[in-house]
């Protein structure tokens, strides 16, 4: 059941894209509610699991697979209909394939993605619960007042003449923080990664 509800969530994700370049602008106003429905997916996909004892390395791996699949989708189409800036998409892209390549080397090794992690300002930044939560839920404000706005030049033209670029500068700050916080949490893994991989070369060139 679990499996199904995350691939749901997926299928939810371009039924979504479709409306955004498909969809007459009205019905675009139902982006928003869907992003949010995609959200809620996501913690009941493993809460499901917990409580069915469906738990398993596949479903974890399929549920991180689909955390990725939807942002990266989302930044990537959101920079095609020019709502955000190509190099935000770009950043969020090459940030995940960079640090979950970290991540794949240690999992080679035994560690678990937050376990590579030793100093303690690199476990709050990463495995924190509170910077974990504080990140996902600005991507998730983000992405959700972008797709609320969509529609507006459109439906409320009068409207967005005059409160357009106050609601524009809302949108850029909040992708600003995204980014922030997306390079903020992905310093530790890359540093702590090099600085391990440069000892071990050090300790291995030592007669």
């Amino acid at each position: 059941m679990a499996n199904l509800i995350t691939l749901t969530r997926l299928l939810l994700l371009f039924v979504l894209v479709g409306m955004l370049y498909l969809a007459p602008p009205a019905w675009q106003l139902l982006d928003m509610p869907l992003l949010v429905l995609i959200i809620a997916l996501d913690g009941l996909d493993g809460w499901v699991a917990r409580r069915r004892g469906e738990a398993s390395v596949f479903g974890s791996v399929f549920d991180i697979a689909a955390d990725r699949v939807v942002e990266n989708v989302l930044w990537i189409v959101l920079a095609d209909l020019d709502l955000v800036p190509v190099w935000v998409a770009l950043v969020f892209v090459v940030r995940g394939l960079l640090v979950d390549s970290i991540r794949c080397h240690g999992a080679g090794r035994g560690e678990t993605p937050f376990g590579m992690l030793r100093s303690p300002w690199g476990r709050f930044l990463v495995a924190g619960r509170f910077m974990r939560g504080l990140y996902g839920a600005v991507k998730a404000v983000a992405f959700g007042w972008i797709l609320l706005l969509q529609p507006w030049p459109a439906l409320f033209p009068e409207l967005w003449a005059r409160w357009g670029e106050s609601l524009q500068a809302v949108t850029d700050a909040l992708i600003l923080l995204a980014v922030a916080l997306c390079l903020l949490r992905a310093a530790p893994v890359v540093a702590e990664f090099a600085a391990t991989e440069l000892r071990g070369a050090q300790g291995r060139g030592r007669p």
